[in-house]
């Protein structure tokens, strides 16, 4: 399955079905706090995408957070291809894209129960202590790139 930098109209509306699924059926986040400006297009942020032919089982978006500092987001894998590698694949992509984009660090806020995921991955905790985003505790956690 491969990751796919989304382009179009179409390929955004895939992320957003993948989204819904994660975040707002299975973890219960609140719709109106799953959507925001940077879904707005394909351009309004940097979207993945991953395909398991036409069905879409992973999405995510990173976005210039501050100067050189990517901010990965919204890193969901549907629940049936969980344990595939589909979550390092999006992470990784979005890394080799800040790289070619200039930044040369990468921030994200993870839900607690994911954090040894990121870990990983090469994330350390940088959050004095967890926090709540949307009703579920998170770790804000950074890597050099």
């Amino acid at each position: 399955m491969d990751t796919i930098r989304v382009t179009t109209r179409e390929q955004l509306e895939q992320c957003f079905s993948v989204r819904m699924d994660v975040f707002v059926r299975e973890q219960q986040v609140p719709e109106h706090l799953e959507m925001d400006e940077k879904d707005a297009s394909p351009e309004a942020c940097h979207h993945f995408l991953i395909l398991n032919g036409q069905e879409p089982v992973a999405a995510a978006r990173w976005y210039e957070y501050q100067p050189r500092t990517a901010k990965l987001q919204r890193v969901a894998v549907l629940k049936a291809y969980r344990g595939r590698s589909l979550g390092k694949q999006l992470i990784l992509a979005m890394e080799q894209q800040a790289k070619e984009l200039g930044c040369t660090a990468s921030i994200l806020d993870a839900q607690c129960q994911a954090e040894g995921f990121y870990a990983q991955l090469g994330y350390h905790v940088i959050s004095e202590e967890p926090f709540y985003d949307a009703g579920i505790l998170h770790v804000r956690m950074k890597k050099q790139l």
